[in-house]
């Protein structure tokens, strides 16, 4: 079973390399994600699936961890650096955000998203950002 970080790290290359099926190898059956580009949350792999292909077809996001921050719970808190282009290369967004985990049983539960502000505190609000 790989700590959270080591799954974590895997799952950021796995989805700027465009390797869906990495990715989803690294999530429970239920995963629960959010879809920050359209709003609301997919739960499960296919959904996840059918977003990713969706989104990579209008947008070229690039995300980079910066830093990782165990919490209690089973949750890992991340900083990442957030590029997204528009398929012809023009910048749309250039952000830092925090991605929170949960992780459970070696795999992961849930992401939720964090708007990064001034502050470097990465405890999740209830009302989470959406991009």
């Amino acid at each position: 079973m790989a700590n959270s970080q080591t799954l974590i790290a895997q799952a950021y290359s796995a989805f700027n390399h465009r390797d869906i099926d990495s990715a989803l190898t690294l999530m429970s059956g239920n995963v629960s994600w959010p879809k920050a580009s359209e709003g609301g949350r997919v739960i499960g792999k296919e959904e996840i699936r059918a977003y990713w292909t969706r989104q990579w077809q209008e947008f070229d996001p690039r995300v980079e961890p910066l830093e990782v921050i165990d919490q209690e719970g089973g949750r890992t808190a991340v900083k990442v650096h957030q590029l997204v282009k528009s398929v012809g290369g023009d910048v749309l967004s250039d952000s830092e955000v925090w991605h929170i985990y949960t992780v459970a049983n070696g795999l992961i539960e849930r992401m939720d998203l964090k708007e990064s502000e001034t502050s470097s505190d990465p405890t999740p609000s209830t009302a989470f950002s959406k991009h």
